[in-house]
């Protein structure tokens, strides 16, 4: 088993321990899946969380706030186990973010559905002109007789094609650029929405490319108030930007474990590897960029629960420093395993793959610099 240590850290309570043994045990007995069909492994991967009780970690009820050090740690540790049983916990907590933070009642009926695994989410923000660049969205939706139109396209949508809900970003007019766009609830057998492609990316997860046209939504399909939207998208990435770090975290602990069984086990010239100088240095820097991102995660973290409106600056560091990291790491492991480092079946070479989204996706890491450099800059 990874390194426990960080459980003792000040940032966790009692049950942060508790949550983090439970899983461990559930991730044993039912982790890794089988990856051959990737929409049959994810749908039954929501199905498995969500009769295990951990998709309920994944929204809040009413009353209730994410608790932001659960969400990380239930990351870290699922893409320890498996990339695509992480990738399918924290869809659903990103899929339904803007109804778990801003939803009415009505719309909060779909977050019990996905907190039980009944129902798969998607978030649908990226478009083919606009990534990181939110406030450039072009999709839009004009008031109309029955609430409210839809037209436009969004694309690189995780669990785009397998989703039963979307929740989508698109342009309602109150102001220019970020204050004009809304935030909606989307069910997915709405006529007019159509999967124009299912993208094959080098980690196979459900994408596709969504077009919508026509499409008819009530008023009652409006999250918050019209104008709100590039704040519920700013808020919702604000809680799982410090938890794609932890994914990232559990990506690189794994490739550590992975490092360091190899090279106790693998001999040159009569001694085992890890008897070089050379090769324990790298094991130090390895188990170092580990260790300095957990704590900037789990500082992230703390602080959202602890009740900050915003920590857009902390979240930044931890998804920057941690997925960055987590590629070197990784690389580092690959090296270390020589040949069969990029050989088909063995784990290094599968995160290899796994690891280079999270330096793109939820606002790559070049949009984290900016972030970080604005926050100082005042």
């Amino acid at each position: 088993m990874s390194d426990q240590s960080f459980l003792s850290w000040p940032f966790f309570e009692d049950r942060h321990r508790a949550l983090a043994a439970a899983l461990e045990a559930w991730a044993a007995v039912h982790l890794p899946v089988d990856h051959g069909d990737v929409d049959a492994a994810c749908r039954g991967l929501v199905a498995m969380l969500g009769a295990g009780g951990w998709l309920q970690h994944s929204g809040a009820g009413i009353g209730e706030n994410l608790d932001v050090r659960s969400l990380c740690l239930i990351r870290e540790i699922l893409a320890r186990h498996d990339g695509l049983a992480d990738f399918a916990f924290a869809m659903q907590g990103l899929g339904m973010g803007a109804v778990s933070l801003f939803g009415s009642d009505v719309q909060r009926e779909w977050l019990g559905r996905t907190r039980a695994g009944t129902a798969i989410s998607g978030f649908a923000l990226t478009e083919p002109a606009s990534g990181s660049d939110v406030a450039a969205t072009s999709t839009t939706a004009v008031p109309g007789p029955q609430g409210w139109v839809l037209n436009g396209e969004k694309t690189y949508i995780s669990n785009g094609g397998i989703a039963d809900v979307y929740v989508i970003i698109a342009r309602t007019g109150e102001a220019l650029g970020a204050k004009g766009l809304s935030a909606f609830l989307l069910p997915a057998d709405t006529p007019g929405l159509r999967v124009v492609e299912r993208i094959e990316v080098i980690a196979p997860h459900p994408l596709a490319h969504l077009a919508l046209q026509e499409v008819v939504l009530p008023e009652t399909a409006l999250i918050g108030r019209a104008g709100d939207g590039f704040k519920i998208a700013m808020s919702v990435l604000d809680v799982f930007r410090s938890t794609v770090g932890a994914a990232a975290l559990g990506f690189a602990r794994r490739a550590l474990d992975e490092a360091l069984t190899r090279v106790q086990n693998r001999r040159i010239q009569g001694a085992a590897l890890s008897e070089l100088q050379m090769v324990q240095g790298h094991l130090a820097d390895m188990a170092l960029q580990v260790d300095a991102s957990a704590l900037l995660i789990y500082r992230a973290a703390w602080v959202k629960d602890q009740g900050a409106a915003r920590i857009s600056r902390e979240a930044a560091m931890a998804k920057l420093y941690a997925t960055e990291a987590a590629q070197k790491v990784i690389d580092m492991a690959v090296q270390l395993h020589g040949g069969d480092g990029v050989r088909h079946g063995f784990a290094v070479e599968a995160l290899y793959r796994e690891i280079r989204a999270l330096r793109i996706y939820e606002g790559a890491s070049d949009v984290q610099r900016i972030v970080i450099a604005r926050s100082i800059l005042g």
